[in-house]
């Protein structure tokens, strides 16, 4: 028989609203709260189960302080049976044969079984142990250019990871990454050019595992990787991924400081060069464009956007692109671009362009076509189409199943809220039951 343990949250409680949007939010404190109230499970109970003090869990309940870290985290939804889907996390192990309310289980094929299939091989021994040819080759006496190059190509392999896991599941693994680079550096034995080449690289590295960690939900430690990311890119002299580090800082700061998002953007675009090739081009200023929508510029994100699109419109005859841009093509642009006018109320100039480009754009990508599709529901509601709303989130929803990464819920949440005054529309209210239970 599979454990129960006694703080395993009702079905019911798991329905209620103002528990699905603490839980989304990570606010564990209101969940410890509504369910002692609700269920009568004691403090202690839930802090002996979610090896937490007991204190803790009071204060939590009071609104002071936050759980912010993986593990934790993990363990919470593991000791109340809280599916995965509504944490941000993948399913859980015990949740096969027991579909909670609330949930909407996907057919096993697709991305879904990739996902799992990555997961499932990594459940015993770690992400990065269960991806045999990425294991990390052992350093030389004295680090060579050969090495560092080893060491790149094997960073390009792992950012792939992104393409179909969350940040929950892949945060970790890039911060060994990072961690372990440092580690060379510190200790190893270099040329004055492998140095260079390997610091940039730790830049790099540190670009990547702070995005994993924004897409998780640690976002003191996103920021603080982006910072360092910066000095690592100055110190190495690599003003393109200092450009990009920039360009994080912008996108990380949006949500606290519109002001100081707009200025790390138009930083970023200020380390341009004749030199700088296009992708990285184009999306430093797609980032710029995103800070200035989001801030209410119309005419700083168009211009912007159209810094973009002719960046890549005019790459130089067989200018190499680094691996940490490659993604930025038309169609990533397009969808910037229908981003952007939605957060600017343009709905007839987003959904063309938001339909256009996610027509083709794979489900492999779960978690970014999740999110972007709420933009294209979101840009449908500001329309007053209803119908096309519910069918847009309710697509969202099944993409978002299982992935790792709390973004796409919060993105939906709201969205949901503002749906309810439809609630009368049968699209409408069909979605609402099912993210009901």
């Amino acid at each position: 028989m599979i454990y129960q343990p006694p703080t395993a949250l009702p079905r019911d409680l798991l329905s209620d609203g103002a528990v699905q949007r603490a839980l989304a939010e990570h606010d564990f404190g209101t969940v410890f709260r509504i369910a002692r109230e609700r269920t009568g499970i004691s403090y202690s109970k839930f802090a002996a189960e979610c090896d937490i003090k007991a204190e803790r869990v009071g204060t939590l309940a009071r609104g002071q302080g936050r759980i912010t870290t993986f593990e934790k985290i993990v363990q919470i939804a593991d000791a109340l049976r809280v599916p995965g889907h509504m944490l941000g996390l993948t399913p859980r192990p015990w949740e096969a044969g027991d579909i909670p309310a609330g949930t909407s289980p996907r057919t096993e094929n697709g991305p879904n079984l990739r996902r799992r299939t990555i997961l499932q091989a990594a459940t015993s021994t770690g992400l990065a142990a269960a991806l045999p040819d990425l294991h990390r080759p052992e350093p030389p006496a004295r680090v060579t250019d050969t090495y560092v190059d080893g060491l790149r190509k094997r960073t390009a392999r792992l950012r792939r990871l992104d393409d179909v896991l969350g940040g929950g599941d892949t945060y970790r693994v890039y911060l060994g990454e990072v961690q372990y680079t440092k580690s060379i550096l510190r200790q190893g034995s270099f040329t004055d050019v492998a140095r260079r080449r390997l610091t940039a690289l730790l830049a790099e590295q540190a670009q990547q595992a702070g995005w994993a960690a924004f897409d998780g939900g640690h976002t003191r430690a996103a920021t603080s990787l982006y910072e360092e990311s910066r000095t690592y890119a100055r110190d190495a002299q690599d003003s393109d991924l200092y450009g990009n580090s920039l360009a994080f800082l912008a996108y990380g700061t949006l949500s606290d400081d519109r002001r100081t998002a707009v200025t790390f953007a138009r930083d970023s675009c200020a380390t341009i060069t004749a030199r700088t090739p296009s992708s990285v081009r184009a999306l430093l200023y797609e980032r710029l464009a995103w800070a200035c929508a989001v801030d209410g510029q119309p005419s700083g994100t168009e211009t912007a956007l159209a810094a973009a699109r002719e960046s890549l419109a005019n790459p130089q005859d067989g200018e190499p692109q680094p691996d940490w841009s490659v993604s930025v093509d038309h169609t990533e642009l397009d969808i910037m671009t229908g981003r952007c006018w939605t957060e600017l109320r343009r709905p007839l100039r987003a959904v063309p362009v938001l339909t256009r480009a996610l027509g083709g754009y794979s489900d492999d990508h779960a978690r970014d076509k999740a999110l972007y599709l709420s933009w294209l529901a979101d840009a449908y509601l500001t329309a007053g189409e209803i119908e096309q709303t519910a069918e847009a989130i309710g697509s969202a929803l099944d993409l978002a199943s299982g992935v790792a990464s709390i973004r796409p819920r919060q993105r939906i949440l709201p969205l949901l809220d503002r749906l309810r005054p439809h609630a009368g529309v049968g699209p409408v209210r069909e979605l609402l039951q099912r993210t009901a239970g």
